[in-house]
């Protein structure tokens, strides 16, 4: 039976590794330390709640978790509040892929958004994670332009 909860300031260590397979998971290289940055961002966003993170537990070993950041845009005309929420860190171990682990993941974290008032909520897809949230139903779009500085 596997267990469903939030992460608290005592599962920053678990985070930190965890956001860190789910890079190297994606292709991207381990080639810069950024273990001092993980820990500062997961204890600022957890402590000013923006950041609400579940980790998923079989017996005590944690093996999948995600993420919905919560940011405060300027209100428009499509979100009157300018409220959005991002999904981050969806990550499950290997051997317990293709158990709908991740979108029980998910619809908690949308849940997460709907209780907070938010109606935009956005995310960056990995080729492994695009059928997971096109399924759900997430839209690709092409609002979003991006520069390295």
């Amino acid at each position: 039976m596997l267990n469903y909860r939030k992460a608290t300031i005592n599962d920053i260590d678990v985070m930190v590794d965890l956001r860190k397979k789910q890079l190297i998971d994606e292709g991207i290289e381990p080639n810069i330390d950024i273990d001092t940055d993980l820990h500062s961002f997961f204890i600022n966003k957890l402590n000013d709640q923006s950041l609400h993170q579940w980790l998923v537990e079989d017996q005590e070993e944690v093996i999948a978790c995600g993420a919905v950041i919560f940011y405060q845009f300027p209100p428009s005309y499509s979100n009157k509040s300018g409220k959005k929420a991002y999904i981050t860190n969806m990550y499950t171990k290997k051997s317990y892929r293709g158990q709908g682990i991740a979108t029980s993941l998910l619809s908690k974290l949308v849940e997460e958004a709907k209780n907070a008032g938010i109606t935009k909520i956005w995310l960056g897809a990995s080729k492994m994670g695009r059928p997971v949230y096109k399924k759900f139903g997430f839209k690709e779009t092409d609002e979003w332009l991006e520069l390295d500085v």
